[in-house]
């Protein structure tokens, strides 16, 4: 499986979805860590001296034939507070939030592309025919 799940939560995650979005994506190994707050305050902390919690960090590994693309870490609380605010399954959320941080992971980033990576989620939702509604949720803050 392209997908090593690392799950230090209670939150039920189907790896299967995003194994295959991933796949469309990069062939590369790709490790997906499920914590809490606390944990993931503490790698941003750690790594990006920003003491709070965020929804999703990514570790990019060198590139390098066969090693693993990098790390996906997703934060639990984040997903289950934007998936009642937005409307959405946690799973759904869970999905948006992987398929950001994997774009990531492939040298996007939002904060400098004049709306690529959006772009290209947009894409991915609608490809995967996940709910339109995440559309709405990628343009509406920063993920």
């Amino acid at each position: 499986m392209i997908i090593d799940l690392v799950n230090e939560t209670d939150l039920p995650v189907d790896t299967d979805l995003l194994a295959k979005i991933a796949e469309d994506l990069t062939q590369r190994q790709i490790e997906l860590v499920i914590t809490d707050n606390d944990g993931i305050r503490a790698l941003n902390a750690h790594h990006r001296q920003k003491d709070a919690p965020t929804d999703v960090l990514i570790f990019p590994l060198v590139d390098m034939p066969n090693a693993p693309l990098g790390a996906i870490v997703i934060s639990k609380d984040f997903v289950i507070e934007k998936a009642e605010r937005y409307g959405h399954t946690n799973q759904e959320e869970l999905t948006l939030l992987f398929i950001h941080g994997l774009l990531h992971l492939l040298g996007f980033d939002h904060e400098t592309d004049n709306g690529e990576m959006r772009h290209k989620e947009e894409v991915i939702i609608r490809a995967w025919k996940l709910p339109e509604s995440l559309i709405v949720r990628t343009e509406g803050e920063d993920a």
